[in-house]
């Protein structure tokens, strides 16, 4: 595995696109903000904190794997095998020196490995115990995500560790507890740890799982076969050991009489930030964009701004990126980005759409246009399912995303991919509805 030192906590780098030319009268300011953290740097002239890096290894952290054992795990009984194999490859993945606790679900939550409200330290002997303990899960009981969720909030809590994390697998819904209690749990867990959330096979329901994930600033997905969940646990968990800075928060100042619209992720997958603001001093506010490895991510900014005449300029907005510290101040991650704001009379120049601002735009209204498509194709009203699902497969054509138009393509026959003439397929396996309905968000890049 790779060495990392206190020497290599990745740089930062933000970069701004945007068409900062306005037509008179215009007040609304667009741009695309692309945040990069690559390895082999330090953060801009920032000292990591003591606790972060560990000699020879990666950065501190803490994962709780949460594995559903609820009655319906054990239809077909092959789903509860390949659960416990999945986790098993997840713990073979561990990093030695992660702190780690498996978890047991049902309508209520059980520690499973190591037990005693504490984590164990991931090395030969604890990984091999964590397998064996795993022969102890069973199917039978409920579902009550909240109380799972909950136990990982306080075992994570436990380890003083740089970033906390978790997985959490379920086959079914939430059943046994209301989803105020859901929402409570998420809205108590949200800030402290990140989750990955996956629904295997094809009982559970959709939007809860994606919003287990949202709400975490995790990653969603379906396993629709049971036997793929090994290979998926072991990615999830090879993705959160290459985590190295837990608790970024994109800082927005904006100058007086300006508002900010929006904030949203646009890459790699549509995420709303704009009500996760938490105030930051006078005119600036955080929004969280959750642990980072080596990776980089898309944002949408939208401000409005005063109208002002031609040949007047300003700047919209000071884009900067923050981690918090033990004494509650912010660490400064030295990267900066201007949103700038010019009024011109030049045509060409202030009614040309910048092309990442045009691009996000399509994707983030593809993902909402499947959304709708779907729900109400379940609604019965085919007329507007039709037309939702072909503005769906127009908009993935032009931009050339493909995974989506193929996932498109098993609920609808494509007449014509350009116009989004579509015809509704008469039978639809459920499996491919919920993959589209879940990857519904993920985006592409602008082609270069």
């Amino acid at each position: 595995m790779a060495n990392f030192s206190k020497s290599n906590v990745p740089r930062f780098s933000v970069d701004v696109y945007q068409n900062e030319y306005l037509p008179e009268g215009a007040g609304e300011v667009n741009a695309i903000v692309t945040v990069t953290a690559t390895g082999g740097g330090t953060i801009g002239s920032a000292v990591a904190s003591p606790h972060l890096y560990s000699p020879g290894q990666g950065p501190s952290a803490a994962v709780a794997i949460m594995v559903d054992c609820s009655g319906s795990m054990d239809y077909p009984p092959t789903k509860m095998r390949n659960a416990r194999d999945a986790t098993a490859a997840a713990i073979d993945t561990l990093r030695d020196g992660v702190h780690f606790a498996v978890i047991g679900g049902t309508h209520v939550a059980k520690e499973i490995y190591p037990g005693g409200g504490r984590v164990a330290v991931a090395d030969a002997t604890t990984r091999e115990q964590a397998k064996q303990a795993l022969r102890s899960l069973s199917a039978g009981g409920g579902t009550a995500i909240g109380t799972w969720l909950k136990l990982a909030d306080r075992l994570l809590s436990s380890a003083d560790v740089a970033i906390r994390h978790g997985i959490l697998l379920t086959d079914g819904r939430n059943e046994h507890e209301s989803p105020q209690d859901l929402k409570a749990a998420l809205d108590a867990c949200a800030g402290r740890f990140t989750c990955d959330a996956r629904g295997v096979g094809t009982d559970w329901e959709v939007k809860e799982v994606t919003g287990i994930a949202s709400a975490l600033l995790g990653t969603a997905d379906i396993v629709a076969d049971p036997a793929a969940l090994a290979a998926d646990f072991t990615q999830m968990m090879e993705t959160a050991m290459g985590k190295e800075v837990a608790d970024v928060s994109l800082r927005l100042w904006t100058p007086v009489d300006t508002t900010v619209k929006f904030v949203k992720q646009v890459a790699p997958t549509v995420e709303e930030l704009t009500g996760r603001r938490t105030e930051a001093g006078p005119r600036a506010g955080d929004y969280p964009l959750g642990s980072w490895g080596d990776e980089s991510r898309d944002y949408h900014v939208c401000v409005e701004v005063p109208v002002a005449h031609i040949g007047q300029e300003m700047l919209a907005a000071r884009i900067s990126l923050v981690v918090p510290q033990p004494d509650g101040s912010a660490q400064n991650l030295g990267a900066q980005g201007l949103v700038r704001a010019v009024w011109t009379d030049d045509m060409v120049a202030s009614t040309s759409i910048n092309p990442q601002v045009a691009h996000y735009t399509g994707q983030a209204e593809l993902a909402q246009v499947i959304q709708q498509g779907l729900d109400l194709r379940k609604s019965g009203d085919m007329d507007g399912a039709t037309a939702k699902l072909g503005r769906a497969v127009q908009l993935a054509s032009a931009s050339g995303n493909a995974d989506t138009a193929k996932l498109l393509a098993k609920v609808v026959d494509v007449v014509d991919a350009a116009t989004g003439t579509v015809r509704l397929k008469a039978k639809v396996a459920e499996a491919d509805e919920m993959t589209l309905e879940t990857r519904s968000t993920k985006t592409v890049r602008v082609k270069k």
